[in-house]
This record gives structure tokens, C-alpha cells and sequence, in this order.
């Protein structure tokens, strides 16, 4: 390893806050017409300056993209449309793969299917909530056993399109990058590194050289942690670099200024374990490690995010659980100034849901603070968010 590990547990104390409205924040459902939403991916494909939206959900079969329709109608459903049909879709993220100009989407099966599925987008703006003008294509290329997971656009080091790197889970699984050939018609798969159950795929630029790195979590078995891969040649990736919870059951990661020393942090939630802090310590890449437990009567972390929920310019943390029937499913963390003692308040409530994933952190409503953006599997809440009512 090029760094070192510390390792210290925060020992803090989680408190319900009695100094602010700590109700559930007001929920608003963008679609709930399906079954098994299964994590949102946000970009501005429109170029509106709003952002976009697509989703699989894994038990209704369909990939959807949703068109931000405006601070005025941004509570109600939005405007979608169903760009594929496929079988258990655990993953979908946009990406222009043909240098077209029009934004398609990369689904993943992690079923029976098991396939990487593109779906190309109509060319005329005019046409993109049209169904019928949406056409759904394996991507050949793609390792025809692999329990997709997670996929990530990568830019291609000659700048002249965009490949993907996808990760998997189960026997065989790995993280590789799919290199795009002859405008999108050709793909060859490029194994990287060994993994048992691919949650994350972040690039960041780890090591200072200006370069995007390969940043993922990885949930199951003898590799199981957060790491770094540094992609300065992508044909020949370097080896993993440990960067904490390699004895952990690590879900979904943020890469974030969590103390506000001007250093990019790794927060990633571990299940049943709470929320995993590793600080950056100095310019090399070293962490600290900083588990924070998660309050009584929650689910099993899913997903963290870092940011300032309420405006006071010091990072704060959201998270998601699973296994939250009548627990609280979504919640955020405030940290008293130079303390280590913790505040959690409400966002879902325990009413409402069982198993929410992925989070992102987006002023939807354009209000100036920072709204709630998830998606919830079992009791079919749909795609949803939160708003914000700290204004």
C-alpha cells in the first residue's frame, strides 16, 4: 500500500434535536408507477441548466428518464418516458455513447439476463419522451455471465468519445472498462480487478496527478472495501489501493469535504454498522477511519451523502437504510462546532417505507438548500424526494 491506515472510532452521541421543527420532511413522489425503483442518476440532458433524471426499476422491468418540468411543477409527478424494457434492471446512468448529441442510457440486469443494455436516444430533442423513438440494444462486447451492478462513463483518454466501466457481483465477478470501438458498434472488455459485490464506481483524482482515479466500494468477500485504482493509463490500471473497511460490509460511497479542511473525505455507509468517515489526513493518500454509529431505530445503512442540509456553512451527513419497516428510513446527522457529538433529525419518518437506496443531494426546487433525492423498493414510494424546509 501507498498510505497508511489509521483507525479510530468516534465515539459520539446522537441526540434528537429539540431546537428545530424535527417532523418528517414533506414528501413528493416524481413516479410511482412501477415496482422497484432501484437508484436515480442525475444529469441535465436537456441543457435547461435543471437536472435530469433516469432509473431501472428491477421488478416493474423498465428504464425510465425524467425531464425536470420547472420549479412550478416540480412537486408533482414529472414528465417521463420508458426507454427500455428489460429484465431485472439493477442499475441505469446517462451517457452519450455515440458522440451524437443526444444523452442515452446504460441500463444492467443483474438477473437471468445479465446483460449491459444501451438505449439510444432519439436525435431530434423534440422526440425524447417519445417511446417509440427510443431503440434498445445488448451492448456487445459485455461479459455474457456477469451480474451487473454499477456502471460508470469514462471518458477515453484520446478524448474522442466515452467508455464504461461496470462492476459486478456473485461467482466471476469483476470491475472492467468496456472500450468503445468503431462509433459504439464494437466493445471490448477489459478485466481490471476482482470483486464480489461492485456497489459504487466514482472517479476522483486520488493521487494529485490531475487524472481522474477509479474510486469503488465493494460490499462481499476476500475483496471486500473501498479502494482506489489510479487510471492514468487506462489500458494498464494500477493495483488496488486500500483506503478503509476492508473488514466491513461497505454499500454506497460520497466523496466529499466532510470536515471542511479543503480535502476530499470518503464516507460510505456499512451495513448494520452505521456510516464509515475516512478522512483525508494530508495530500498523499492517507485516511483516518471514523465510524459513526447510526441512531436507535433505523434500518441498515444503505447510502451517505455529505452536505450542508441546513445552511450553516459545516458539513452535515444524510443517510438511507434498508430493513426500515416502521423505522426511519432516510435521516440527517448535524455535528455540534468542534464537537464530536451528533444531532439526528427526521427526513422520512418511520411511517412510510422499508428499503430506500442511493442518495443525491440536489436544491430541486431551486429554494437555495439542499433537497432529498432517492428511491424507495418495497412499498412502492416510487422515485421520490424530500424537501428541504430550512429556506
Amino acid at each position: 500500500m501507498t498510505f497508511r491506515l489509521l483507525l479510530s472510532l468516534a465515539f459520539v452521541s446522537l441526540l434528537w434535536s429539540s431546537t428545530r421543527a424535527d417532523g418528517p420532511w414533506k414528501r413528493h413522489a416524481i413516479d410511482s408507477t412501477s415496482r422497484g425503483a432501484d437508484g436515480v442518476r442525475p444529469m441535465d440532458v436537456n441543457h435547461d441548466g435543471r437536472p435530469d433524471l433516469c432509473t431501472g426499476w428491477e421488478e416493474g422491468g423498465v428504464i425510465r428518464v425524467y425531464l425536470h418540468p420547472g420549479t412550478d411543477d416540480v412537486t408533482k409527478p414529472w414528465p417521463k418516458v420508458t426507454v427500455g424494457k428489460v429484465a431485472s434492471p439493477e442499475d441505469a446512468v446517462f451517457a452519450d455513447l455515440n458522440g451524437d448529441g443526444a444523452i442515452d442510457v446504460v441500463s444492467a440486469c443483474e438477473g437471468k439476463q445479465r446483460e449491459l443494455f444501451v438505449h439510444w436516444a432519439p436525435t431530434s430533442s423534440t422526440d425524447y419522451l417519445n417511446e417509440k423513438a427510443w431503440r434498445t440494444e445488448p451492448l456487445p462486447g459485455a461479459h455474457p455471465t456477469l451480474m451487473w451492478m454499477f456502471s460508470l462513463p469514462w471518458p477515453r483518454a484520446d478524448h474522442l468519445g466515452i467508455d464504461l466501466i461496470s462492476g459486478a457481483k456473485g461467482k466471476g465477478a469483476a470491475i472492467g472498462r468496456l472500450v468503445q470501438e468503431e462509433n459504439a458498434q464494437r466493445w471490448n472488455w477489459q478485466p481490471i480487478v476482482d470483486a464480489g459485490w461492485i456497489m459504487s464506481l466514482e472517479a476522483e483524482d486520488i493521487n494529485g496527478d490531475g487524472k481522474a482515479d477509479l474510486v469503488y466500494s465493494d460490499r462481499k468477500g476476500k475483496t471486500r472495501g473501498v479502494y482506489w485504482i489510479n487510471m492514468a493509463n487506462p489500458d494498464k490500471p494500477g493495483p488496488p489501493q486500500l483506503i478503509g473497511g476492508e473488514n466491513q460490509e461497505v454499500m454506497f460511497l460520497d466523496i466529499a469535504d466532510f470536515d471542511a479542511d479543503g480535502k476530499k473525505d470518503v464516507a460510505v455507509a456499512v451495513r448494520s454498522e452505521g456510516i464509515l468517515i475516512m478522512r483525508r489526513t494530508s495530500d498523499e493518500p492517507k485516511f483516518e477511519a471514523i465510524q459513526i454509529p447510526l441512531p436507535a431505530n433505523t434500518g441498515g445503512g444503505k447510502s451517505v451523502r455529505i452536505g450542508d442540509i441546513d445552511a450553516n456553512g459545516t458539513p452535515d451527513l444524510v443517510f438511507s437504510c434498508e430493513h426500515s419497516e416502521k423505522k426511519h428510513g432516510v435521516m440527517w446527522l448535524s455535528r455540534s462546532e468542534n464537537s464530536d457529538e451528533w444531532t439526528a433529525h427526521q427526513i422520512s419518518g418511520d411511517k412510510d417505507g422499508i428499503k430506500f437506496d442511493l442518495l443525491q443531494l440536489i436544491d430541486l426546487d431551486e429554494d437555495g438548500d439542499l433537497d432529498v433525492l432517492t428511491c424507495e423498493e418495497r412499498n412502492n414510494l416510487g422515485v421520490i424526494w424530500y424537501e428541504n424546509p430550512t429556506r
